[in-house]
């Protein structure tokens, strides 16, 4: 067996990792700056560093000699997963809660298996099908457990915040269509992550200069140095290496399997929180964690 065969799906574990840990060090930082401050630094920093990157592995500070089409799939998959859908997934944790948040962004994998067949008419056979709901299944029990900061009350800000966890989702999953209709043919990774980068940093901080709040990021973290460190390094591992490694999965792998290995992030981040955080892993998560696992030995296995 070649070993490139598994190369999407390893792939994609590796950035369900990458985001894991990078949830933890922004949390960090967060709680030392502000989360909007993280928000608004990690982008134009991750774009720093492809730059970097771009010019060490390609000998070019930024992609040269792209088709129009292309340009405009990547750019428009920045703007859609990385801009619009991380901002909808971050007004829903504000009105509804972390928890809550993720369960709703466990329906990515269905929704991206789903919007696939539409628009790309991939298909999975029973076998992968299965492998979805069962890892699907358990994310979502683990996630779904009761936390002491659930929103009780479901009036007007409850199904506002609903609706924008729904929005994170469909934004991660049409960022996934609309990223894999620009990665046609063997376009760089990390020419197409600059693109995406660069387009959801644009419209991020148009935004954010509209609204009066541009220099606030910097400066916060100019007068905390240790804040910057751990969010530069957060940077490094998430938006860059993981956005990179989520290409690279949905270039070698079906959207509906890359999808699906991407969400264990809520798995794979159960032990980092007991090793920084010292919180302590319930029945229930490592239940839901055996079935996800379940689901991925299945892709693996058959």
């Amino acid at each position: 067996m070649p070993t490139t065969y598994f190369l999407g799906e390893l792939a994609a574990l590796m950035a369900a990792f990458c985001w894991a840990l990078t949830g933890i060090l922004f949390t960090v930082g967060g709680r030392r700056v502000g989360s909007q401050v993280v928000n608004m630094a990690r982008l134009p920093l991750a774009l720093i560093i492809l730059m970097a990157l771009h010019r060490l592995t390609l000998g070019t500070w930024f992609p040269v000699r792209v088709e129009p089409g292309r340009w405009g799939w990547l750019a428009l998959s920045g703007v859609i997963g990385l801009a619009l859908g991380d901002a909808a997934l971050f007004q829903a944790m504000v009105l509804i809660g972390p928890r809550l948040s993720t369960v709703l962004m466990a329906l990515v994998p269905i929704i991206s298996t789903v919007s696939a067949w539409v628009f790309l008419r991939e298909r999975l056979n029973w076998l992968d099908t299965l492998a979805v709901l069962v890892t699907v299944a358990g994310v979502a029990w683990v996630v779904s457990e009761r936390g002491q900061n659930g929103v009780e009350k479901r009036g007007r800000a409850f199904w506002l915040g609903v609706l924008c966890g729904l929005g994170g989702a469909l934004g991660q999953s049409l960022g996934l269509i609309t990223s894999r209709l620009g990665l046609t043919g063997d376009f760089p990774v990390i020419s197409a992550n600059f693109i995406r980068m660069l387009a959801a940093t644009v419209v991020l901080w148009a935004v954010s200069l509209l609204a009066g709040h541009g220099g606030r990021p910097f400066a916060a973290l100019r007068a905390d140095r240790r804040a910057a460190l751990v969010i530069v390094a957060a940077t490094c591992i998430g938006p860059v290496a993981g956005v990179l490694l989520s290409l690279v999965a949905i270039q070698h792998a079906s959207i509906g399997i890359a999808s699906t290995l991407m969400s264990l992030t809520p798995i794979m981040i159960l032990p980092l929180l007991y090793w920084v955080f010292h919180e302590r892993v319930s029945w229930r998560a490592l239940g839901g964690t055996v079935l996800a696992l379940a689901g991925v030995a299945i892709i693996f296995l058959f």
